[in-house]
C-alpha cells in the first residue's frame, strides 16, 4: 500500500532567509494526520539565503541527518565539531543526552538547499555523537547507495536505530529495485525529479509512505530523479 503526500500539501513558510517546507508536523506547523511515520519524525525541505543560518540552539534524543542538495553548510555544536558540508555529504548528529549546535550558510553568493531528517533513536540519554561523510555523485548515480544504517555497514553512518537510509540519483527511464523484508515499512522522499514507485508517479518534494510491499521498484520519468529511500521497522 502507498501512501503519497504531495509537496503542495506540506506545511511551507517563507521566513525571508529561510523558505521551508514540513512533511510532518513541525515547530508551528501541526497535522495531526502527518505526526511521521514509523520512526521517522522529520523532513524539512530547507532553502537558506546566504550569509544566514540557525543560531546556537539544543536537542536531545533525536537522530539528525542533514543531506545537502546544492550549496553549503557550515556547522558548530557543543561537541568541539566545526566543519563545512557541501552538495552529496551527509551529516549526522545524535543529540542523545542534550548538544546545541549552529548552522548556517557561509557563501556570500549561493542559496543552500538541503533536506533535514530526524529520526527516534532506539535508546534515550546516550552519550552524544557526530559524523559526516561525502558520497561522491558516481556512488550513487542509477544505484542505491547506503548513506546510514544501524551497523555502519558498507562504510555507511551508523545511527542509533534499526533504519537504512539510501540515496540514488537515478537518470531518465533507469530502474531500480529493493526487497523489503516482511514486516518492514520504506518512506520515499523525491528531492528533485520524477520518480514513479511500484506505478504511482512522484514529483519533486513528494513523498511516500509504503507498508505491505514485498518489492519497490524505481523507476526515473522523463526527467533524473534524485530521491532517499528509507528501510524502518
Amino acid at each position: 500500500m502507498l501512501q503519497v503526500r504531495k509537496a503542495s500539501d506540506r506545511g511551507q513558510f517563507d521566513h525571508g532567509w529561510l523558505k521551508t517546507a514540513h512533511t510532518f508536523s513541525f515547530g508551528e506547523y501541526y497535522d495531526n494526520r502527518f505526526l511521521g511515520f514509523r520512526d521517522l519524525r522529520v523532513i524539512n525541505e530547507d532553502r537558506i539565503q546566504e550569509g544566514v543560518g540557525f543560531p546556537t540552539h539544543p536537542h536531545r534524543d533525536m537522530e539528525i541527518i542533514t543531506y545537502v542538495l546544492d550549496g553549503e553548510l557550515a556547522h558548530k555544536d557543543s561537541m568541539g565539531n566545526g566543519s563545512v558540508i557541501r552538495a552529496g555529504d551527509v551529516q549526522y548528529m545524535s543529540a542523545g543526552s542534550g548538544v546545541t549546535h549552529s548552522e548556517f550558510n557561509p557563501s556570500p553568493t549561493t542559496p543552500t538547499h538541503l533536506l533535514q531528517i530526524w529520526i527516534l533513536p532506539k535508546i534515550r540519554g546516550a552519550v552524544p555523537r557526530y559524523g559526516q561523510k561525502q558520497f561522491a555523485k558516481q556512488t550513487r548515480l542509477n544505484q542505491l547507495r547506503l548513506v546510514a544504517s544501524s551497523d555502519g555497514r558498507d562504510e555507511s553512518i551508523e545511527i542509533r536505530q534499526d533504519a537504512s537510509l539510501y540515496a540514488s540519483i537515478l537518470e531518465a527511464g533507469k530502474t531500480l529495485e529493493l526487497p523489503l523484508a516482511a514486516k518492514r515499512h520504506a518512506w520515499i522522499q523525491v528531492a528533485r525529479g520524477s520518480l514513479t514507485i511500484n506505478g504511482q508517479i512522484l514529483n519533486a518534494g513528494d513523498g511516500v509512505a509504503i507498508t505491505d510491499e514485498n518489492l519497490l521498484v524505481m523507476k526515473a520519468a522523463s526527467l533524473d530523479a534524485e530521491f532517499l529511500v528509507f528501510d524502518l521497522t
